[in-house]
């Protein structure tokens, strides 16, 4: 099977770099799917789970808050604001993180602030996402479909 080199980091770290079957990402109009031998591009990712698919292995799921992704035919760079690996994730503190997002939302903030709660609250839905497929769940939560739709 072809494959083609991930170099993966968040600003902090390094999170990934290998070699790599596929990669799923959130660009900034969608959702990417990247294979070996794939048009040079490159794009802003948005926050949403990256899936890194290694030959004969489990995919790995990463939650990450946004940055950049460029594209060769042979390599894959991600340089992400932050990432976090499922089993990385603190779900107990994401969820918290989520609530008090949510209710800063439904409390009413000033619009100044307005954006940046609902980029938090994004976040953690994503981790909570994320988190989850380590546990074999895939979806949000029915609160966090209702605070999806409140900030839409």
């Amino acid at each position: 099977m072809a494959t083609m080199r991930l170099e993966f980091v968040a600003q902090d770290h390094s999170v990934f770099s290998g070699d790599v079957t596929a990669v799923q990402a959130p660009g900034a109009e969608g959702q990417l799917g990247i294979l070996p031998k794939h048009a040079p591009l490159m794009t802003v990712l948005s926050p949403g789970e990256v899936v890194v698919q290694r030959e004969g292995a489990e995919p790995l799921y990463f939650a990450v808050s946004g940055g950049w992704m460029e594209v060769r035919p042979d390599q894959v760079t991600i340089l992400a604001r932050t990432a976090e690996r499922s089993d990385q994730i603190d779900a107990a503190r994401a969820e918290a993180a989520r609530a008090r997002a949510a209710q800063l939302l439904a409390q009413g903030i000033r619009r100044d602030q307005r954006a940046l709660v609902e980029l938090s609250l994004k976040r953690q839905i994503v981790r909570l996402r994320v988190s989850g497929r380590r546990r074999g769940w895939y979806g949000p939560t029915a609160s966090e479909s209702d605070t999806q739709t409140k900030i839409e």
